[in-house]
Parts: C-alpha cells; structure tokens; sequence
C-alpha cells in the first residue's frame, strides 16, 4: 500500500501540517534502533511532500505526532530528516538503522525524538513539542533546490514486540513557514 499525504494549512497561513500514512511492514519484534519502515526488502524514506511553502522553501518544525493504528506500543521513536532521499542508510524495515550515513551526512537536517508511545484505546499515540526536552523541537529546516519535501526514516529505540504487520502510522510534521 503507497503512503498517503495529508496537507493542512494553519490559520493566517504561517503553518503547514503535513500528515503521512504508511503501513508498516513490522517483518517481526523490534529490537532498540531497528528501522520501522513500509517493507523488510524495499523499504521506502517517508515524504513529507509540501512541507514548505514553495521549492527550496525553509521553516521551524514545531510539532511532531504519531498515530499507530495498533494498541499496546510502548516503544520511544526516532525520525531522522533529509533534505533529500536518504541513499546510503538502511531503509528496510526491522534492520539495524544506519542513520545518519556519512555519504548523506550534507542533506541530513536533524532529528525528531518521540517518548514512548501510549495506548489510547483504540490507538497507541506519541507527540513531540519543544517542551518536550528531548524532542529536538523547534526543528530549522530548509527544502533542496527545486523541492518543497522533507524525507524522512523512523527508527525504534526501544524493543517493541506489540507491533502488527500491516499496522498504519500517521506520522505529522507541523511547520511553522518562513
């Protein structure tokens, strides 16, 4: 299943919420550091297509969010950005993450920690804010020439057993325009 792009411009027209959901592979339990991607053999960086306002255009990422379809996650996350599709590091899903590598070390823009995620009922959900102290929020960022997307790849820190194959991850990206 290909991934789907949500985009939602915020109120006045400073801020874009661009929302991706992929289904996640989940090739067998997590182990700390292992990629969570759309397949354990072609894995894909995730695309957050229109995150700016125009091609080469920059921003703050002030707001982070996932929503996974499946209950019980416990695990913290990790989405490591680029400026462009990341070519060198592992992108499969359940492999050891190799992020950031060195050959795409100049179009990587830096990294968004989510704690643990919580069960919510139907959902397992987590949110990184700047007053989250670890989150890396706000986030400076600034699109390639000729782009208005930032790619992504979502990595487990910790173990996770309660995952599901086919589960969906919405992923969100909040950012505030320059």
């Amino acid at each position: 299943m290909a991934d789907t792009t949500t985009k939602m411009w915020g109120i006045g027209g400073r801020t874009i919420t661009v929302a991706v959901t992929r289904a996640i592979a989940a090739a067998g339990d997590y182990t700390a550091e292992d990629v969570v991607s759309d397949s354990a053999t072609a894995g894909t960086a995730i695309t957050f297509d229109g995150i700016c306002k125009g091609l080469g255009g920059a921003g703050y990422i002030k707001n982070a969010s996932i929503l996974c379809s499946q209950t019980g996650l416990t695990c913290g996350l990790r989405l490591y950005l680029y400026r462009v599709t990341p070519t060198a590091g592992a992108l499969n899903d359940n492999v050891a993450n190799t992020s950031v590598h060195t050959t795409d070390r100049p179009n990587y823009v830096g990294y968004i920690n989510f704690v643990a995620m919580s069960d919510k009922g139907g959902n397992s959900e987590t949110i990184s804010t700047p007053s989250t102290t670890t989150s890396g929020l706000p986030l400076a960022f600034n699109c390639a020439s000729g782009d208005d997307a930032l790619y992504g790849i979502l990595v487990a820190l910790d173990a996770e057993t309660a995952e599901t194959a086919g589960m969906t991850m919405v992923i969100s990206l909040t950012s505030e325009i320059q």
